[in-house]
């Protein structure tokens, strides 16, 4: 099944297969992707309670994608499948080697076999080969999942393929990364082909520890807690009562103050983050580039930092499985948005057709220049998420199921009056033709993608959970004052020398 030519994931209508861009002069694309940031934290979507500026301006500019997802994920390191479909337009269930992409035409390499210049800075999350098989050289590259921010390991990419001069980078992460950006806009002022800058920062993954200035900010001015925050999710989802860092981040029940100050912490990140986009922002301008270039800014997926008791992005809420989706450039209407629901990896045929480059065979999604040019278009009917062999979520345009087949529970949501998941419909006898409904939907999109798993099992583990004193251990990336402010300092781990810390950040 994996290996079917064309599925497009349910695209409607005619009008997403545009043909073959005809301009003489291809668009740059530069590429800007945040790591487990929420869709809900940019300012100018309507958070008071978060300072965005230069994302803000990137709204003002361009077109938002409001109903943004990331299609989910067969491991607890999300950004891994993320990256994939992103990377090879096909969603994860149809990509049979997630880490070296084997047989699959990649986005950097289709566009750099049409006469771009491709180059990567920052996080490169799906081993060395892609990397140099996509690209044709790169700089500041962190090759792994995670690290301290204030502890980059970096390598550069040759154009021969080869990784070379290993550092740790002096400096906080996004800015390093942004510094890089802006030396290859600046350095490639004067070539002449067109080039795709992919920009991946670390920001806003955990550890949550931005500069002392930033966060302080928000110490003193802390962000409310989610509304439908609680101190513990209220059944085994199947990922909870497992082994996953995400959720080791805090205590169970989560307190309302650590869950304050993480938050403080992660706004924190966003903040800096913004601040760099805001400086390659201007350099593209500055360079003279802003003309004829496509500027993307999206994030692998959302997180869940409180929301249903939870913290990680292990789950198919909509905080964890929607994140940011803006894009501005020549053609693109300025200053509007669209409730189309969209996936990541349908940036791959849209950038493709903004190109001129023909689609490779078999890679998934739909064009999203018809919803940039109309706001009022929509490109699928239905949006289909699933996590490992634990959960399985469909959507239409109000309604969401939810399905949790080790413990025979299913949860529907009407989004329109209930956005934030908390009341759950499916026990409600009056609802049963639309559970019926949206199961039938769930298991077409199944039978499309070849996933096999049961909706439901004979001998079902209980739902019931209590996670209260649990035992935490930090990871060992956690810088000192985050284990010992939240891990009490117990189990820290010993201080790794930098040319481990490299070694192990690839790993």
């Amino acid at each position: 099944m994996k290996n079917l030519i064309g599925v497009l994931i349910l695209c409607v209508g005619g009008s997403a297969a545009l043909s073959r861009a005809e301009e003489s002069s291809p668009p740059n694309i530069v590429f800007l992707f945040a790591d487990d940031q929420r869709a809900d934290t940019i300012a100018a979507h309507g958070n008071n309670h978060i300072q965005t500026p230069s994302l803000d301006r990137l709204t003002r500019e361009g077109v938002s994608c409001q109903q943004n997802y990331c299609a989910g994920s067969y491991s607890g390191a999300v950004c891994v499948a993320s990256r994939s479909m992103i990377m090879t337009g096909r969603h994860w269930m149809r990509i049979d080697d997630t880490r070296n992409w084997t047989g699959l035409p990649l986005l950097p390499e289709v566009l750099g076999e049409n006469g771009y210049a491709t180059h990567a800075v920052g996080k490169w999350h799906n081993g060395r080969p892609t990397l140099a098989r996509g690209f044709q050289s790169g700089k500041a590259i962190m090759m792994g999942g995670m690290c301290d921010h204030t502890e980059v390991p970096l390598q550069d990419l040759t154009r021969e393929g080869a990784l070379t001069n290993s550092r740790v980078g002096d400096g906080f992460s996004s800015t390093l990364f942004a510094d890089a950006a802006i030396d290859y806009l600046t350095t490639h002022g004067k070539a002449s082909e067109p080039f795709f800058l992919y920009v991946a920062f670390t920001a806003p993954h955990d550890p949550r520890n931005p500069p002392e200035s930033v966060r302080q900010v928000y110490y003193d001015n802390p962000p409310p807690l989610p509304e439908n925050f609680l101190p513990q999710h209220p059944f085994d989802n199947g990922q909870v009562s497992g082994k996953g860092r995400d959720e080791s981040l805090a205590d169970w029940p989560r307190q309302p103050e650590v869950i304050r100050d993480q938050l403080c912490e992660y706004y924190g990140l966003i903040t800096h983050l913004d601040k760099q986009v805001g400086r390659i922002l201007d350099a593209i301008d500055t360079l003279g580039f802003g003309e004829n270039t496509i500027v993307v800014y999206a994030a692998d997926h959302g997180l869940a930092l409180g929301s249903h008791g939870l913290l990680g992005k292990q789950n198919v809420y909509e905080h964890s499985m929607t994140c940011p989706l803006v894009v501005r450039g020549p053609g693109i209407p300025v200053n509007t948005s669209t409730t189309a629901m969209t996936y990541l990896l349908d940036l791959y045929r849209t950038l493709c057709g903004y190109a001129g480059v023909d689609v490779p065979e078999g890679v998934d999604g739909c064009d999203l220049r018809p919803v940039f040019e109309d706001t009022n278009e929509s490109v699928r009917e239905s949006v289909f998420l699933a996590y490992q062999d634990k959960m399985r979520t469909v959507r239409d345009n109000t309604l969401k199921l939810h399905v949790y087949p080790a413990i025979n529970y299913r949860l529907l949501f009407d989004l329109e009056a209930d956005p934030l998941e908390m009341m759950n419909l499916a026990e409600n006898p009056e609802r049963a033709e639309d559970v019926d409904r949206l199961l039938g939907e769930m298991k077409r999109w199944q039978k499309r993608l070849g996933d096999t798993l049961p909706l439901s099992v004979e001998d079902p583990k209980p739902k019931e959970i209590n996670l209260t004193g649990r035992p935490r251990v930090p990871d060992r990336w956690q810088p000192k004052w985050i284990r010992d402010k939240y891990f009490g300092g117990r189990d820290a781990p010993v201080a790794v020398p930098a040319t481990n810390k490299k070694r192990n950040a690839q790993k």
